[in-house]
C-alpha cells in the first residue's frame, strides 16, 4: 500500500529535471501539475525561468499537457497558453480520468509517460495507480488551499513510514514496475 505513495524520484525543484534525464527514460509525454509545481497557488503569472524549462522539454520533442484539480478554466488556461501546452481543468486527481486525458491529449501512453508534482496524494498517488513514473518536487511554496495544508500532515507521516531517499538520476528507471 505505501508503494502506491513513493515517487519513482525526487527533485527539489523543475529546473533540476533535465531534458536528458527523461529522455534516456523514454519520457515523452509530460502530465504537469499546476499549483506549487508550476505556479503559486491560485496565481495567473507563470515565472520565466518555469517557462523556460517547459520550452526546452517540448524543444526536446516531450508532449506537456497541465493537469489541475482547480475548478476555475479560465486562470487554467491563461496558464496553458503561457506555456504553449494543452491542459485539463477539474482533473480532480487522484483519479485516473484526468491523467487518461491528458495522455489522450499528448498521444502517448503508460510506458512514456510522466507525472509531475508536488504532493503524493494527489500527483503521485494517481500516477502510480496507472503505472506511470512519477516525479515528486518541493512545493514552491507553502502557501496553499487549507485541504492540501492538512493532507501536508499525512505527507509527512507517510514520509516517515516510508523512509524514502531519493533514486539517483541514473537509476530512474525506463519502464514502471509493478
Amino acid at each position: 500500500m505505501l508503494k502506491l505513495f513513493q515517487p519513482t524520484i525526487r527533485f527539489a525543484s523543475l529546473e533540476k529535471i533535465s531534458v536528458e534525464t527523461l529522455l534516456e527514460a523514454g519520457i515523452r509525454g509530460l502530465v504537469m501539475d499546476l499549483d506549487n509545481t508550476l505556479t503559486l497557488w491560485r496565481a495567473t503569472v507563470i515565472e520565466d525561468k518555469v517557462v523556460d524549462w517547459i520550452a526546452q522539454v517540448k524543444a526536446g520533442g516531450i508532449q506537456v499537457c497541465v493537469v489541475s484539480n482547480s475548478k476555475t478554466k479560465r486562470r487554467v488556461a491563461i496558464i496553458a497558453e503561457r506555456l504553449g501546452v494543452p491542459y485539463v481543468f477539474r482533473a480532480i486527481k487522484p483519479r485516473r480520468r484526468g491523467f487518461l486525458r491528458a495522455m489522450q491529449i499528448m498521444g502517448s501512453s503508460v510506458r512514456d509517460t510522466a507525472v509531475i508534482g508536488d504532493q503524493l496524494f494527489t500527483d503521485v498517488l494517481g500516477g502510480n495507480l496507472l503505472k506511470l513514473r512519477t516525479i515528486l518536487v518541493s512545493p514552491i511554496s507553502d502557501h496553499e488551499f487549507m485541504g492540501t495544508k492538512i493532507l501536508r500532515i499525512g505527507e509527512r507521516i507517510l514520509w516517515w513510514m516510508m523512509k524514502i531517499t531519493s533514486l539517483p538520476i541514473s537509476k530512474m528507471p525506463n519502464y514502471p514496475g509493478t
